[in-house]
């Protein structure tokens, strides 16, 4: 095994390929780049590397070591989270479980030092001290403004949900067993110093977390030291385990994660239902009974053929341009994304400036945090099937629920998204707003100029277009 503490690309199994590493002289700030686009941000997480090459040569496929010694990255990155911080934070109200877990790797295996209720800094900070726990601090940029920034420009740039957690440990100290997550994750180094070693991926894009002691992965891939102002990317699958070297101040990292549960898996498992009704609607083939007997049988192998044909259909239709329609990945994800960081929150605010009328132009804003899906409604009249247009953003989202789980839901147990309801002859309308072009209300693809008007009305409302 290496010697602990080392700063080396690794020791490399047999045809594993090395971690890849780059030491910068100079450095733009991170995240900082005027323009605040999404890839702009991504470029600034990933600088030098270019966004093809990550894509090409690391994306769920090896780790990605950038370090980075720069003084003035490293003041930025440390300026992100400290351990100073938490005792401002902790004052707020935080609680053990919900926003702060204490642990340490004890003989290979986590254990948890949680109290009940309302975290004491006092007391934290003596089980820090005295325990040499790790402190994980869940979803900081529900209380730090620079997170927030970053993570919701990241979301934009990703499509997908992007998580963070703080991770402080003492010298001497572990916090967590070798153990693999089913997201992708990007370490940043903010405080002191933290000894990586990643392993061999058991399961690539495994879904279960299951923490194995140190004795039963064999040695590791690759071993070395961050610093303040560098940073580690691994896929998911990938077994690892860190620790803050004796000696030396306390570490503190943050963990930015992306793209759970957002493989194809998930996504067919989204789109292939409605397709299937939908093709039923016309083939009758896809009506008919199955076999007599077929759900008592233990061995289906007989209806392989049948279903096969049926599978081969699907595609057919696709490829001849049935357009899969995406909706519960899509609604979950703007529902649960943050909301766009600005200074006042759209929630209490009336939008303001120029009602549209028939004659304005208007052009379509805050893009990036809207989905537009089409899904069956009942009519409560005669209770057929209708299709409805929905157009959902993410411009009243609570920042303060993000990533939490269930506190965003309603009294009824529900999370409420928000947004529009449009009829399905509204959708080329919808498309012509959508594509980013400025365009007079009288020229969308509607039936009356009232329509027109009540469209760019509606969206006005929603802040989701303005009049120029």
């Amino acid at each position: 095994m290496p010697k602990k503490g080392g700063r080396r690309t690794g020791t490399e199994k047999e045809q594993y390929i090395p971690c890849k590493q780059a030491k910068l002289e100079i450095y733009y700030p991170l995240f900082l780049k005027s323009d605040g686009h999404p890839e702009s941000v991504f470029e600034g997480l990933i600088f030098p590397i270019k966004q093809d090459e990550f894509f090409r040569d690391y994306w769920e496929q090896k780790p990605l070591l950038l370090q980075r010694d720069d003084p003035g990255v490293a003041s930025y990155y440390q300026s992100l989270f400290q351990l100073a911080d938490l005792k401002e934070l902790v004052n707020k109200g935080l609680y053990y479980g919900r926003d702060i877990n204490i642990c340490r790797c004890v003989n290979g295996r986590k254990k948890i030092f949680n109290k009940d209720g309302k975290v004491n800094y006092v007391q934290l900070k003596k089980d820090f001290d005295q325990k040499k726990t790790t402190i994980q601090f869940h979803q900081p940029q529900r209380f730090k403004d620079e997170f927030w920034k970053i993570q919701e420009k990241l979301e934009c740039y990703f499509g997908s949900l992007v998580g963070s957690n703080v991770y402080i440990t003492p010298p001497g100290s572990q916090g967590l067993p070798p153990h693999y997550d089913d997201v992708e994750v990007f370490i940043l180094q903010l405080e002191g110093e933290k000894h990586w070693r990643l392993y061999r991926p058991t399961v690539q894009l495994a879904q279960e977390y299951n923490a194995e002691p140190e004795d039963r992965i064999g040695t590791p891939t690759h071993d070395f030291l961050l610093k303040p102002g560098d940073l580690l990317y691994f896929p998911r699958g990938t077994i690892h385990q860190a620790d803050t070297p004796p000696g030396v101040s306390h570490s503190t990292h943050v963990t930015i994660s992306t793209y759970q549960n957002n493989s194809w898996r998930d996504f067919m498992l989204d789109v292939i239902p409605q397709l299937v009704l939908d093709t039923a609607k016309n083939d009758v083939e896809f009506r008919k009974s199955i076999p007599r007997q077929l759900l008592m049988k233990v061995d289906l192998s007989d209806s392989s053929r049948q279903l096969s044909d049926f599978l081969r259909c699907l595609a057919d239709h696709v490829e001849n341009g049935k357009e899969p329609r995406s909706s519960d990945m899509k609604k979950d994800f703007i529902m649960n994304r943050l909301p766009p960081f600005l200074e006042t929150s759209l929630d209490s605010l009336a939008p303001d400036g120029t009602l549209p009328k028939v004659d304005s132009t208007i052009r379509l804003q805050f893009r990036n945090y809207t989905v537009i899906t089409v899904e069956p409604e009942q009519d409560p009249l005669d209770d057929t099937i209708k299709q409805m247009v929905y157009v959902y953003h993410s411009l009243k989202n609570k920042r303060q629920a993000h990533m939490m789980g269930d506190e965003d839901k309603n009294e009824e147990g529900v999370t409420e998204p928000h947004g529009l309801r449009f009829p399905l002859s509204h959708m080329d309308a919808l498309k012509q707003i959508w594509s980013g072009e400025n365009i007079l209300v009288r020229e969308l693809n509607l039936a009356s100029d009232a329509e027109k008007e009540n469209l760019a009305l509606s969206l006005w409302s929603e802040w989701l277009i303005e009049v120029i």
